[in-house]
């Protein structure tokens, strides 16, 4: 504000001076007379000074005009000139122009638009690392990928541009699923820029997509190396590495190389669980029950799970299950309030026929945060227990609505895996799949669904088969109920009589799998309830046998 009134004061003062000056010039007396040739020219003192500025103005015109034809027998000579210089200039300004409006044709989706634009931009600017980018964009964007590739080929050619061209290329083999190419491609352009951190992941996802562990450990130490990953992450990703190395030289059948492979998994990262569940499995066969135990208790104390308890309980397998109970405490102490350690330990109850102690080691669980593996739970507590056949259907019933509980899922597109591995399959991602509740709907059949059998220790093979054993005859008219625990008194009006139906007698003993005998559904449900864990009813025969006998 303050700077732009000072130029009007100035502007003003000079006007006045001007104006005073040429004043004194009218008001002077005397002339300058100039005689040229037979003119004589008579001039006052205003038309003095308007003459010597007329002549300057018009000897610097000469000036310039003997410059420009001076520049112009230089430039047809070929010399640099400020002609030359000119027209470059304009060359470059229509050529800058050309490559914006092709860059705005690419960003707005007009693939064509763009190749035209930048077509005409690389005709002012002679410049390829920026215009064949953008052709071959546009290419790319209207479905013309031969061109594209032609394009890419000729920046394969230049330094300045192999890189752009090899990354161009590889992109265009992985969008038509030519790995084995892509991987070529992406080898070549991690050597070109071994820091580039997009190549770097590209190439870690194809080398562990053809299992090759020993390179992917390669690429991922060289994002540790160029800043380009965390230590801890990276710690955590070899550990999978060598863990997918291990579960590889387990299938070719060389089991003394898996279990240090395993081992040194668990070592990497020992909250890993499948790390931590092959180690200890590896320690097992090694007769080395110690070790198993510490690895198995160090990742329960990270986080419990499943998968955990049961190689847990392959360390002894022929224990019974008061014993069972007694030792799985080490791990049961820890987190006691956690559902899953709930769980376990009212699974081990049921095994050994303590049914209260396992409603106690329930808790709430089945009422305040449903799963369909606790509601099943509480079924098998309720039939134990000799609660109505109503009650223990209804359990059932909920277990159809209820979440499925945490599963393997993918970070990045969600998908639900019955069991963990390195790679997603569905989207490919590496080390994305973590242990968690899974969105609304989602359902997923693991590989360790049923846990009862791993924690008493026995197969699904050694089960006893359940025999189905008759109802007595009625001695009234009325129908007699079923013998066991579930049984209600008889109605007292009288009844026709009806054929006595058959129940499934429970097994005796220690429970040897963790399903529940459902009732009776239509063929629908029972197609809807195939991911419900089920877990076998037991009732002690000598409940059983004092039931009957009151009965009778």
């Amino acid at each position: 504000m303050v700077w732009s009134l000072i130029k009007i004061v100035a502007f003003f003062v000079l006007i006045g001076l001007l104006a005073i000056g040429a004043g004194l010039l009218l008001n002077a007396d005397g002339s300058i007379r100039i005689a040229l040739a037979n003119t004589e020219f008579t001039l006052g003192p205003l038309q003095a000074v308007i003459a010597v500025i007329l002549l300057l103005v018009l000897a610097w015109v000469v000036f310039k005009l003997l410059k420009l034809l001076w520049a112009l027998l230089r430039f047809l000579n070929g010399d640099e000139t400020a002609v030359s210089r000119h027209f470059s200039r304009n060359r470059e300004k229509k050529g800058l122009a050309a490559l914006g409006d092709a860059m705005l044709a690419l960003a707005s989706g007009e693939g064509k638009e763009a190749q035209a634009k930048a077509e005409r931009a690389e005709r002012y600017l002679h410049r390829p690392e920026l215009t064949s980018l953008l052709i071959a964009q546009g290419a790319e964007m209207t479905g013309d990928h031969a061109r594209a590739e032609a394009v890419y080929k000729e920046l394969v050619q230049h330094d300045r541009t192999r890189f752009v061209g090899v990354r161009g290329l590889l992109k265009q083999q992985l969008d038509a699923g030519n790995t084995d190419t892509a991987l070529a491609l992406a080898e070549r352009a991690f050597a070109i820029k071994p820091k580039h951190a997009e190549t770097q992941d590209t190439l870690l996802k194809l080398q562990a997509a053809r299992h090759d562990w020993t390179g992917a450990r390669r690429t991922l130490g060289a994002k540790l190396k160029h800043g380009s990953l965390p230590r801890d992450v990276h710690k955590r990703r070899d550990a999978v590495l060598a863990l997918s190395e291990a579960r590889d030289v387990i299938a070719e059948g060389n089991s003394i190389e898996a279990r240090e492979r395993a081992i040194e998994a668990n070592r990497l990262s020992p909250d890993l669980i499948p790390a931590a569940v092959m180690a200890a499995r590896g320690y097992i066969d090694n007769n080395q029950e110690r070790f198993a135990t510490r690895v198995l208790k160090k990742a329960w104390n990270v986080q419990p799970h499943p998968d955990l308890a049961a190689a847990f309980a392959e360390i002894q397998p022929n224990e019974s299950a008061q014993q069972r109970v007694r030792r799985f405490s080490t791990l049961t102490r820890m987190h006691p309030d956690h559902p899953e350690t709930k769980m376990l330990l009212a699974e081990l109850h049921i095994a050994n026929e303590d049914f209260p102690a396992a409603r106690r080691a329930l808790g709430d669980l089945a009422t305040a945060d449903p799963t369909a593996r606790s509601v099943t739970i509480m079924a098998a507590i309720e039939r134990g227990e000799g609660a109505d056949d109503a009650i223990v259907r209804g359990w059932l019933a909920r277990a159809l609505t209820v979440p499925r509980g945490p599963k393997w899922v993918c970070d990045n597109c969600h998908t639900v895996h019955g069991e963990w591995g390195p790679i997603c399959g569905n989207c490919g991602a590496f080390d994305t799949l973590s242990w968690t509740e899974p969105k609304e709907g989602t359902v997923a059949l693991p590989s360790q669904a049923e846990m009862l059998p791993l924690i008493v220790g026995q197969t699904e093979t050694d089960r006893p088969e359940v025999v189905a054993e008759p109802e007595p005859a009625p001695a009234t008219a009325a129908p007699q109920p079923a013998a066991g625990p579930e049984a209600t008194p008889a109605p007292a009006t009288p009844a026709p009589t009806t054929a006595p139906e058959e129940t499934t007698a429970p097994a005796t003993g220690p429970a040897t799998r963790d399903e529940t005998v459902v009732p009776p559904v239509s063929e629908d449900r029972r197609q809807s309830a195939v991911s419900i864990p089920e877990a076998e009813v037991i009732v002690p025969q000598e409940q059983r046998d004092e039931e009957t006998a009151k009965l009778k």
